[in-house]
């Protein structure tokens, strides 16, 4: 199974992008988390060039890397109670066109690290809404919530044993989730 991960900040030195990391070492055997880094790149969302003629390169190579994915892995971060902009204007250009978009039907799940004790909860109900809207398959798990992330992470990497446990289940439930989707259940 192919799982593309999408860590939703461009920051060196990432909390988020550190836990993407952790998830690629601790998928479990029957899953490969590909990571796709080109968020930085993703131009505004402009209706205008959302056409197969002139669609931005790294739009085109968003969408077709979430077509080849079985599962889309997003970690958020929380940027004023909701997710950050280069992750939302990425989505609006891979939810277009609304029915034929990679994104529909796709098994997503949502994890976070944040520097604060609630880690990352509003962004990540704030991007559940969104996936929703994309048609996307959100797996139904409270999903990874790191709080407290500088205590959690040393040297760019998930430290924590607890944390690193919990992720490790939760890529365990999400392989399960994106197989019952394959399996016609109505996934794509």
């Amino acid at each position: 199974m192919r799982v593309m991960g999408i860590a939703g900040s461009i920051r060196r030195g990432s909390f988020n992008r550190a836990l993407l990391d952790a998830a690629v070492e601790l998928a479990p055997d029957g899953m490969r988390i590909v990571p796709w880094d080109r968020l930085a790149e993703v131009p505004l969302y402009d209706g205008g060039l959302d056409t197969d003629e002139l669609r931005p390169e790294p739009v085109a190579d968003l969408k077709r890397a979430i077509g080849e994915a079985d599962g889309l892995l997003i970690v958020t971060p929380e940027y004023n109670y909701s997710v950050p902009g280069v992750l939302k204007n990425a989505i609006d250009w891979a939810s277009r066109p609304g029915h034929k978009s990679p994104l529909a039907h796709k098994p997503v799940a949502i994890t976070g690290a944040a520097t604060g004790v609630v880690g990352t909860a509003r962004a990540q109900i704030h991007l559940r809404e969104i996936m929703f809207s994309t048609l996307a398959r959100v797996m139904p798990h409270p999903g990874v919530l790191v709080n407290l992330a500088p205590q959690k992470f040393q040297d760019g990497r998930l430290a924590d044993e607890p944390t690193r446990t919990f992720l490790a289940d939760f890529l365990r439930s999400f392989e399960a989730y994106v197989r019952q989707m394959q399996g016609g259940s109505g996934g794509g």
